[in-house]
């Protein structure tokens, strides 16, 4: 099981989230953050005063999957999120060590979000 962080330009969330859903990834966590990488600082004017903008508007997309989706889910972060521009994000996986479901108790692959069964082995979840 991976733990798998992508931050990404805000206009690519829904490119990034039909490849994934495609690929058939469905548990999804978004949060709109901040950073700053590789791109220019950008001045901007506000009320007569020059402002320098260090930090970008961004959206982080979390997942955890099986093993079987790792690159699948990589691959599909990818499609969705990449410009070919400077400031296209990152994507993070890491070891993940253990999931538990809430509302059911159920651990590790079984409490991944399921995907249809058709596209993996049983066990499999995303």
């Amino acid at each position: 099981m991976k733990l798998i962080t992508a931050v990404v330009r805000p206009e690519r969330v829904q490119q990034v989230k039909e490849a994934l859903f495609q690929a058939g990834i469905s548990g999804i966590t978004l949060s709109r953050v901040s950073g700053h990488g590789g791109e220019q600082e950008i001045v901007e004017h506000y009320r007569g005063t020059r402002v320098m903008v260090e930090f970008r508007d961004k959206v982080e997309f979390r997942m955890a999957v099986s093993d079987p989706f790792v690159e699948a889910a990589v691959q599909a972060i990818l499609r969705g999120a990449r410009t070919g521009e400077v400031g296209d994000g990152k994507i993070f996986v890491q070891p993940l060590d253990r999931v538990v479901r809430i509302r059911t108790g159920e651990e590790d692959n079984a409490a991944l979000t399921p995907v249809n069964e058709t596209r993996l082995a049983p066990g499999g979840g995303a």
